[in-house]
């Protein structure tokens, strides 16, 4: 097959006449008495000029304060965060910085929920910690879909962990399983202490994924893992039962813990498989 392949081929047959041209003239050039023998050489090459390059102006710094025009500018792309022209009108908000924060927030409540996500994203670009109130704001409103309020309270989170420890708790009860899986899993990142008793309560979460993200945020911030369970094949009253070790654990390190990990040992395997029973 791979042989009819190669005959078919146009390119192949003109290679193949190429060769046999070059030996028949090779082989003529011989025969011939007095011919010049023939031999290929390769021309020098020399690179063509290359430009210079120069780079670029330094980028224009956003000024200490708006002026009429630049706040009706802002104001005026707004509606830009949605559409052909979004990435440019992010861009723009991320310029000018801090300033950009309350016109940002402003497409949040808009219709629409590409606006409001791209609003969401704008924000964390630009990392000013006073957005925090309006997004989490968004993180806790169950009328908002679910994608935005998750990406809301991750923002929040990111920029001021000291903030977020009521909408956390919030969300941590929310009716939705993919909002308590959010919560517990950005709780792994405030480093305070009264978040601690907010994920244990997760932990018997009906849901078995959200239970161990609860349990792995736990270890996170504490490195107290508790005995060894099989969570894959838990029940949410098998947890209801195990979530009592981690109550047990704070009722000790309460008043100890400062939000750095506590030097834990690996637990021991309670039976013989390494899995204890409810």
């Amino acid at each position: 097959m791979s042989q009819r392949h190669i005959l078919r081929s146009p390119a192949m047959w003109v290679i193949m006449a190429a060769w046999v041209f070059i030996g028949i003239n090779g082989l003529g050039a011989q025969l011939i008495p007095g011919n010049p023998q023939v031999y290929l050489t390769q021309l020098p090459y020399e690179l063509p000029p290359q430009q210079e390059y120069e780079p670029g102006g330094q980028p224009k710094p956003a000024p200490e304060a708006l002026s009429h025009q630049e706040q009706e500018r802002l104001e005026s792309l707004v509606p830009l965060l949605e559409g052909r022209q979004e990435l440019w009108a992010m861009g723009e908000f991320v310029h000018f910085g801090k300033h950009s924060v309350p016109f940002v927030t402003k497409a949040l409540k808009m219709p629409g929920a590409r606006i409001r996500f791209n609003a969401v994203e704008t924000l964390s670009m630009i990392k000013d910690p006073s957005a925090v109130p309006a997004l989490l704001e968004v993180a806790v409103n169950d009328k908002e879909k679910s994608r935005i309020r998750a990406h809301a309270i991750r923002v929040a989170t990111r920029l001021d962990f000291t903030k977020v420890i009521p909408a956390i708790e919030m969300m941590a009860k929310d009716p939705n399983s993919t909002i308590r899986n959010t919560a517990v899993f950005e709780a792994r990142h405030v480093y305070l202490k009264e978040i601690l008793p907010i994920i244990i309560s997760v932990i018997p979460d009906p849901e078995q994924y959200v239970s161990i993200t609860a349990r792995n945020s736990f270890w996170v911030l504490t490195k107290f893992s508790g005995t060894i369970h099989d969570w894959e094949i838990s029940t949410p009253e098998d947890r209801q039962e195990w979530v009592k070790e981690w109550w047990a654990w704070w009722e000790k390190q309460k008043d100890k813990w400062d939000g750095k990990p506590v030097p834990q040992k690996a637990p021991e395997p309670t039976t013989l498989l390494g899995v204890s029973g409810a």
